[in-house]
């Protein structure tokens, strides 16, 4: 669009607190977020970027009983590991809020009552399902069944995880409750509602006419089939006691739709965020000097002045409520902007196979951070390299690896090792100065002065892959630059020449240092300080004269290390047995035998006792010869343990065993009893042991 943009207001979505989360998550919103503000901010302009935990819903309650626990204790635990974990990414958020404070109570609330004292949302009393067992409604995250688009059995009421499909609780095929695991039933309840087909003129012209060419294809596509299906009223109310509480006098066990509340997040953190500068008070804020002269009502202006971008960074499954609902929201408050912008990515997979935490096939941020601390960039160049901009991409642990080694070391690290060490050989480390160019210099040059404005273009595209690319080429200009001259072959005879190729060699890489900045921040700081510069803005980048000559360098250690198969081969076994152990916890226990009686029960005689000599039976790999101390006697007992408990490892434990077992003869020994063991759902063996030592021979009763 043509509006001319003196301000920006940048959201990523709002990660709910119920659990970790994968960096599928980083490739949909975050990083992409963090290069265009980490951008914007080089480029000079009015910037704020806000982000926080979702903390309302029905998924923190949900988790809070998976984990017996309340939901509080769910979304302090998890709102600290996520912060931390975007903090040692990067995420360069001016405010990290969180849903469960007080402002943002009080802003969803007056938001709330400003659309229902205008009479915009409409009151209806409607069938929802609920659970005659638990006594409560059940939202839509408290319902599962059957998904009609793809038949995952465990969809949830509002959308499935398997295909991104958005969906209602009553679209379900055999709906059950998560509370009881009962099918439940359908009642009346009030609730107030959006009526989203008001605004389907006012959606066609601001979405179908202005925004066809802008908007990426993805998103673009799913407004444009939402809103030719015909809209239908949401629901902005839920029959729950976690939430926000809806702001009525007859509104007594209801909160509000966490999609309702949540995208309002991004305004109650734009307000915390002026209140904690103008306060001093940073509780959640970034301390930032531009706004030391700030007061408090001027979040006002990153959401309500006609020049302000408002700018949603999201996943693909965020696209109605982002794009339909809380700009339908926005719009009919008669106060805010609408998003100019919402470059939503599509997912990424893991190793052939849909990213899923549920499932255990995810890699968690904070899983990444303890196996790569010192790895960040790493992770972001990766992502950025392989984001799903238009389509569903892939992460694999070799992709990964050799975009690490191939890329990172081998071309930007190796250039710019290259560049500083030969400048400490051959110039005390000092920049030397640029004597007579030829034309294999001034072609490096101009060069140089055009790559800073192809990776701004792509940036402002919102095409990241085609940005971190560019970026890269820069990093090769150099590499070719230096391959071309040899400035290792020339020291002998002309050091003026070597003092020209490294003066321009040092000076790529000190635009590299800037342009680095957005997409590795990391690196980019380690680059400033080797080269000794600081404070450039994107405008610097490209100056073929950016260094002073006489300059002095500081120690430069290596950018990227390479990483070795075996990290890898770990990553990738770990991926595996995390999925398998997911998969073994959720497999349904063996159904009980059939019922026997008391006195069927009294006739085995179980005893405790120790185990004294152990050893392998000959050509059997299951059984161990055992020596056990019953009490009674000691005994031969022939167990097939072997498998899961070497010799030497089970002598002198006490163990659980039958007694009057009847003898039989198992590999030519008479077995006298069984030791009983419990089999766990992954196959593997426990011994059944008592809680302290007992005297052999005491009855299990």
């Amino acid at each position: 669009m043509s509006t001319t943009f003196t301000r920006y207001t940048v959201t990523a979505a709002l990660p709910y607190a119920n659990g970790p989360k994968h960096i599928g998550h980083l490739a949909g919103a975050y990083i992409p977020s963090d290069v265009y503000v980490r951008y914007l901010r080089l480029t000079g302009k009015d910037v704020i970027f806000v982000c926080g935990s979702d903390e309302h819903g029905t998924a923190i309650p949900n988790q809070a009983l998976k984990e017996n626990t309340t939901s509080k204790a769910i979304i302090d635990k998890y709102d600290a590991l996520i912060r931390d974990c975007f903090n040692k990414l990067g995420m360069s958020f001016d405010i990290y809020h969180r849903t469960s404070e007080p402002i943002h109570h009080q802003t969803s609330q007056e938001f709330f009552l400003a659309l229902y004292n205008k009479g915009l949302l409409t009151e209806e009393v409607s069938e929802q399902y609920f659970d005659t067992e638990a006594n409560v409604f059940l939202a839509d995250r408290y319902i599962v069944g059957t998904c009609p688009r793809c038949g995952n059995t465990n969809a949830y009421g509002d959308q499935c995880e398997n295909c991104g499909s958005t969906l209602s609780p009553r679209e379900l095929i055999n709906p059950r409750s998560t509370l009881s695991g009962k099918t439940p039933v359908l009642r009346e309840t009030k609730h107030w509602y959006l009526p989203l087909e008001r605004y389907e003129p006012w959606l066609r012209d601001w979405i179908l006419k202005s925004h066809q060419q802008d908007w990426k294809p993805n998103v673009y596509g799913q407004c444009k089939s939402w809103i030719e299906a015909g809209l239908q009223p949401r629901a902005m109310t839920r029959d729950l006691d976690w939430g926000i509480k809806v702001p009525l006098p007859d509104a007594e066990g209801k909160v509000l739709y966490v999609w309702f509340d949540a995208p309002v997040g991004y305004i109650s953190a734009t307000r915390a965020l002026f209140e904690e500068v103008t306060s001093g008070n940073l509780k959640f804020a970034t301390p930032r000097s531009d706004l030391s002269k700030a007061k408090k009502e001027d979040w006002k202006k990153y959401w309500q002045a006609e020049d302000t971008r408002l700018i949603h960074f999201i996943g693909k499954d965020n696209i109605v409520f982002h794009c339909i609902i809380f700009p339908v929201m926005l719009h009919t408050s008669g106060e805010f902007i609408v998003p100019d912008n919402v470059p939503a990515n599509e997912f990424m997979n893991l190793e052939g196979d849909k990213m899923s935490t549920s499932r255990g096939w995810s890699i968690e941020m904070h899983e990444y951070l303890d196996d790569f601390p010192d790895k960040p960039d790493v992770l972001r160049y990766a992502l950025l390299t392989n984001l799903p901009e238009a389509k569903d991409s892939e992460f694999t642990w070799k992709d990964f690896q050799a975009k690490n080694n191939n890329e990172l070391v081998a071309i930007l690290g190796n250039f710019v090792n290259r560049a500083v060490v030969l400048t400490q050989k051959y110039f005390d480390n000092k920049v030397p100065s640029q004597k007579v160019l030829t034309e294999v210099d001034k072609k490096a040059l101009e060069e140089l002065e055009l790559y800073p404005s192809k990776i701004a273009s792509s940036i402002e595209a919102f095409r990241f892959r085609e940005a971190t690319a560019n970026l890269m080429d820069l990093a090769r200009v150099g590499n070719k630059y230096l391959a071309e001259t040899e400035p290792w072959k020339l020291a002998k005879t002309d050091m003026d020449r070597v003092g020209t190729i490294l003066n321009i060699a040092l000076q790529i890489a000190a635009s590299l240092a800037i342009v680095t900045e957005p997409f590795l921040p990391f690196t980019s700081r380690k680059l400033k300080n080797m080269l000794g510069v600081s404070d450039l803005a994107w405008s610097d980048a490209g100056n073929g004269a950016l260094l002073k000559a006489g300059a002095a360098l500081n120690e430069a250690p290596l950018l990227f290390e390479k990483i070795e198969d075996e990290r890898i081969e770990i990553q990738i076994k770990k991926l595996i047995d995390k999925k398998r152990a997911v998969e073994v916890a959720q497999q349904p226990a063996e159904p009980a035998k059939a019922e026997i009686s008391f006195d069927d029960f009294s006739k085995m005689d179980i005893r405790i006792g120790k185990i004294l000599k152990a050893e392998r039976v000959e050509k059997s790999k299951k059984l161990l010869k055992l020596q056990v101390d019953t009490g009674i006697d000691v005994r031969t007992v022939m167990s097939g343990i072997a498998e899961h408990f070497a010799p030497e490892v089970v002598i002198g434990k006490q163990v659980t065993i039958l007694v009057n077992l009847a003898p039989r003869k198992i590999m030519g020994v008479e077995s006298q009893g069984m030791i009983l063991m419990a089999a766990d759902k992954d196959g593997s063996l426990k011994m059944l042991s008592p809680s302290g030592e007992v005297v052999p021979g005491s009855q299990v009763s």
